[in-house]
């Protein structure tokens, strides 16, 4: 519990982060008629928009097991960042859409110096964002994290990219601004795509360790003879794990029973994330 706590207090200060950025960006992008800028304060709203679904994530996730869902409710803040995904690409297309419409109808920025101060404070903002919540994201084993940094990532990306659209407009290059809206908006889609392929490998219980690090740490197991059938999935920060083990076919029950625990004990010391693991005991032939 004190973990979810931690990650929705982080969550709450880079949704007032993002929005501060999101909104200066598009009022300003407004008030200049600068496509790029508002494309890219539509990308920073768009940050703020999934820190809100990373709180509700993070609240179903830190319900205790109950009757129904014997194995937690971790999973919800996987969930949660499919949430990310689908406001990225609604961004990317709302983007794409006005570009269009720019392309046909030509307007010319107005940059000023204010422009430029604007994008490098917001830049800067946006790199201690991604920086923080990345390394809170690792040390936390938060997906909602992880994947939020992965955004805000390429919100800088777009920043970098609006500035030198800036620096074109004001040496007579406007058109660039259009063209980099629309880059924008694909950089967007990738990050939702990057997102997708995460969230969906936990979802789907893609495989989450090698299987030849599970084995040798079995193998050490005094009276275990081969080990096969090694299965896991999950997040990681929750690894469930499932194998077969081959033991003496003349071994008592009560030392099998003790095996299969010196196993899940020993996979749990060497493995940080694994929370649950299932030993099936075959005699040897």
């Amino acid at each position: 519990m004190d973990k979810f706590v931690k990650i929705r207090r982080i969550l709450v200060l880079i949704l007032a982060l993002n929005w501060f950025v999101a909104f200066s960006k598009i009022i300003y992008g407004l008030i200049t008629k600068c496509a790029s800028m508002t494309a890219d304060g539509v990308h920073s709203f768009g940050d703020g928009a999934s820190n809100i679904i990373g709180l509700v994530g993070i609240w179903a996730a830190s319900k205790p097991r109950d009757a129904d869902h014997p194995y937690g409710h971790k999973k919800f803040e996987t969930f949660a960042t499919l949430g990310i995904a689908v406001i990225l690409f609604l961004a990317a297309i709302e983007i794409l859409r006005e570009a269009i419409s720019r392309v046909f109808h030509p307007v010319s920025p107005d940059v000023t110096f204010f422009s430029f101060a604007l994008m490098f404070v917001t830049l800067l903002i946006n790199v201690a964002v991604m920086k923080y919540e990345r390394k809170k994201g690792k040390d936390l084993s938060s997906d909602i994290l992880i994947c939020d940094a992965l955004h805000t990532r390429s919100d800088i990306f777009a920043s970098l990219a609006v500035i030198g659209t800036l620096v074109s407009i004001k040496i007579g290059f406007s058109f660039l601004d259009v063209i980099v809206a629309g880059l924008i908006a694909v950089l967007i889609a990738k990050s939702g795509l990057q997102i997708l392929k995460a969230s969906s490998d936990v979802l789907c219980d893609a495989s989450v360790l090698e299987r030849t690090k599970i084995a040798n740490i079995v193998k050490e197991i005094p009276g275990v003879r081969s080990v096969h059938k090694i299965r896991t999935r999950g997040r990681k920060d929750d690894i469930h794990v499932d194998l077969h083990v081959t033991i003496d076919a003349n071994m008592s029950v009560d030392d099998a029973h003790d095996i299969s625990h010196k196993i899940e004990k020993s996979l749990k010391k060497n493995i940080p994330g694994i929370t649950d693991v299932i030993v099936h005991v075959e005699p040897s032939q």
